[in-house]
């Protein structure tokens, strides 16, 4: 196949206003079926190797899915724009995206983004601008309610045995990964041409 001629390039779309906030950038990159083994390889070493620089929060993979997505996306998380970008720029990811050339066959694209509007991002729309700021409010608001009133029922027993403040940490953290990667992502798909109007 026909690679790219050097490492891809980086697109950065929006530009987070305040240094020292969380951020999280989106990376697409279409691969080959028959490539596809080569780059889950690849991506386990680049992540790997990720982790070992400061600020780095967590990454996901998203892989493709039959009219979905047709790109891998990986959501990697910072702890600062500052340290994403000291990742982005850094020799060793440009060492990885080379060892990709041979088994990809786009530029990726990084979309950089911070707040609210990472929750409402569909994978393959990756560069839209953030819906309007009042309506992700209110489906967060939505969101929110409704996973609490379903997590305090069922988990606030079962930490019924621990201090108070543990307990409902717990419960926060179990909804906000609800939201972040089954909630979310679901409601974004349902209200999207109100989120998107064309």
């Amino acid at each position: 196949m026909n690679a790219p001629d050097a490492f891809p390039a980086i697109q950065t779309v929006n530009h987070p206003s305040e240094d020292n906030k969380p951020v999280t950038a989106v990376i697409s990159q279409r691969v080959p079926r028959q490539y596809e083994a080569e780059y889950e390889r690849w991506m386990q070493g680049i992540s790997e190797a990720a982790r070992q620089f400061p600020g780095h929060s967590g990454v996901t993979v998203i892989r493709p899915e039959a009219g979905i997505c047709l790109d891998f996306v990986v959501i990697l998380n910072f702890d600062s724009y500052a340290h994403l970008k000291g990742w982005l720029d850094s020799d060793v990811r440009h060492q990885w995206l080379k060892k990709a050339a041979p088994f990809t066959s786009t530029h990726e694209k990084v979309d950089i983004l911070t707040g609210f509007e990472t929750w409402f991002t569909l994978p393959n729309r990756a560069s839209q601008k953030a819906p309007a700021r009042y309506k992700m409010a209110i489906l967060t608001t939505f969101a929110v309610f409704a996973v609490v009133q379903l997590l305090n029922p069922i988990l606030m027993p079962l930490f019924a045995p621990l201090p108070n403040l543990l307990g409902a940490w717990l419960v926060t953290f179990v909804g906000v990964l609800m939201l972040t990667y089954v909630v979310m992502p679901r409601l974004t798909k349902l209200f999207y041409r109100w989120l998107y109007p064309v």
